[in-house]
């Protein structure tokens, strides 16, 4: 079935369906274009969101990139990045397969059409002036018949009448011959024009419009179809990104499964772990005894004699990690004020770096080299002579960079060695303490005050480990003291320390020493050797105290 045969008399209705199919197809077209504005928008926004969070450091320098958790984060954004840029060529996709090509398919087909229906009008119009021709032929016929009549009328009168003339009578006959040759003449073109008519107006309704409305119909035809693969695309658009889409979302699934939580607690020991041993046991002070000593000024206890309560001293008590308030960092070149296991790693790094740099400078020196020899070879290439000032420089940095290594090498194995020495103590803190000696040393001033070695039995008892001989991060001494010189007792090492930390003195177990500052709380006491060698803090459990 076709237009041409069905609705040969549809002119009006064809007219007006094919407006609205292209009228349709700008619709789409129109439709197409917002929604790319909203695609190429909506991937605007997730850019922006992507940005907004994304960490503003680079990463090498973000210790928070180390955390599995934040890397799954930033994967996560990456992926939605990406997502992005697949909604952008979705975008992209519809405004160039489906905006601009159907919007010029759009012309095209208006201008077809505008094509038929001036070539239908025209033919309406011709068959419309050649029914105007018969009608005019049909009604000179009509009037050119009545005339002839008329006449005939007229001479059959005057050839009756007595009183008419013989010349009058002629005269009559003559005319109504004339006016009946006239409508025979008027009624043979009337006739030749309608068999024009009839020819003219069967090949309108049989041929002529048959195949204009063919040509609309197939216009028509093949635009729904071209917009039915429009409505297509919008779909395909979806489908090519489709695959992206899936690995984005994919991504997405793995960085949520890639959050490991115990690994991110091991990376935040790796960052932050200080190496340093614990601090150790605060010893009980006993304020209910009164220690009878001779008020002096390097006494510890009031003028009257009375003893002094450790509330006046607890202003100059050493400080204590974390209760205590750091003091205010000095960066130093080597790291060292940073805790032992940040040092090393800080060292380590350092160390690395500097060794990318020299291979760096020596993959140059050997490139100018061989530069240098190709110019000899072949002066044309250049002049051998301008290469070295940069060979100069070259082997210049190749020095500087090697006694930074050893430097940094140096520092990295004196920051080890304090690293294992402190696993050492660290591990030691949580093992058995070691047995007493089977003997005691001696009590030399037991009897000058049994209180005072009363009060120490317990330190002969429980001999303690050397916990506290490398921690300078948790017991803090003062370089300068501000203590009289005098001593204000004697004591007695009842077992060795090594003393290989800062403040720190070393002692031999058995040795005589003089109590300079008795233990604040914090479980360290200041000593003087008594050829007056040195002076320092050693564990005041591993002492015997005897007061003045």
């Amino acid at each position: 079935m076709d237009w041409g045969t069905e609705l040969w008399d549809q002119f009006e209705v064809l007219e007006r369906h094919t407006q609205w199919g292209l009228d349709l197809l700008d619709k789409y077209v129109k439709f197409v274009k917002e929604r790319a504005e909203v695609e190429q928008a909506y991937a605007k926004q997730l850019r922006s969101l992507v940005k907004k969070y994304l960490p503003k450091r680079p990463t090498k320098d973000d210790p928070e990139v180390k955390f599995s958790q934040q890397q799954s984060f930033i994967q996560l954004l990456q992926e939605v990045n990406d997502f992005a840029g697949q909604r952008e060529l979705v975008a992209e996709s519809l405004g160039i397969q489906v905006c601009l090509e159907l919007a010029k398919y759009s012309q095209e087909m208006k201008q077809e059409r505008k094509m038929h229906f001036q070539e239908g009008r025209r033919a309406q119009q011709q068959l419309e002036n050649g029914f105007k021709q018969l009608e005019t032929s049909k009604r000179k016929f009509e009037r050119d018949c009545r005339e002839a009549e008329k006449a005939a009328h007229t001479a059959e009168r005057l050839d009756q009448d007595i009183n008419a003339t013989k010349a009058d009578v002629e005269k009559a006959k003559q005319q109504a011959h004339l006016r009946n040759h006239m409508a025979e003449e008027s009624k043979n073109e009337y006739a030749a024009q309608l068999q024009r008519f009839n020819r003219d107006q069967a090949h309108f309704y049989f041929s002529q419009m048959p195949q204009i409305f063919d040509k609309l119909q197939d216009m028509d035809e093949r635009r729904a179809t071209r917009l039915g693969a429009g409505y297509g695309l919008l779909s395909e658009a979806e489908l090519q990104v489709v695959p992206i889409i899936g690995k984005c979302l994919e991504g997405m699934k793995v960085a949520a499964e890639s959050v490991d939580a115990k690994n991110d607690s091991q990376v935040l020991i790796e960052l932050h772990k200080s190496g340093f041993a614990r601090p150790g046991d605060l010893e009980f002070e006993d304020y209910s005894q009164v220690m009878n000593r001779v008020p002096s000024d390097s006494s510890l206890g009031t003028p009257d004699g009375r003893p002094e309560l450790r509330a006046a001293s607890s202003r100059s008590r050493a400080k204590r990690w974390p209760f205590g308030k750091k003091n205010k960092t000095v960066v130093t070149e080597d790291f060292s004020h940073l805790p032992p296991e940040q040092q090393r790693k800080r060292l380590q790094q350092q160390l690395e770096e500097r060794n990318r740099e020299l291979q760096k400078e020596e993959d140059q020196r050997e490139a100018l080299k061989k530069m240098k020899d190709v110019y000899e070879k072949t002066p044309q290439m250049g002049d051998p002579a301008s290469l070295e000032p940069r060979i100069a420089e070259t082997l210049g940095n190749i020095e500087r960079l090697k006694l930074e290594v050893q430097k940094y090498e140096a520092w990295l194995a004196e920051a080890e060695s304090r690293v294992l020495s402190n696993r050492g103590d660290s591990l030691s803190r949580h093992s058995r303490p070691p047995d007493p000696p089977a003997t005691a040393p001696p009590d030399s001033s037991s009897s000058s005050n049994n209180s005072g070695s009363q009060d120490n039995k317990e330190s002969s008892e429980e001999p303690p480990s050397e916990e506290g001989q490398d921690t300078p991060i948790y017991t803090e001494f003062d370089e300068d003291f501000e203590e009289p010189t005098s001593p204000i007792g004697q004591c007695v090492a009842i077992y060795h320390f090594e003393g290989s930390s800062e403040g720190t003195i070393s002692m031999s177990e058995g040795e005589d020493l003089s109590l300079m500052e008795e233990d604040k709380g914090d479980g360290w006491t200041r000593v003087r050797r008594k050829q007056g060698e040195g002076e320092g803090y050693v564990p005041t459990s591993y002492l015997r105290v005897t007061l003045n």
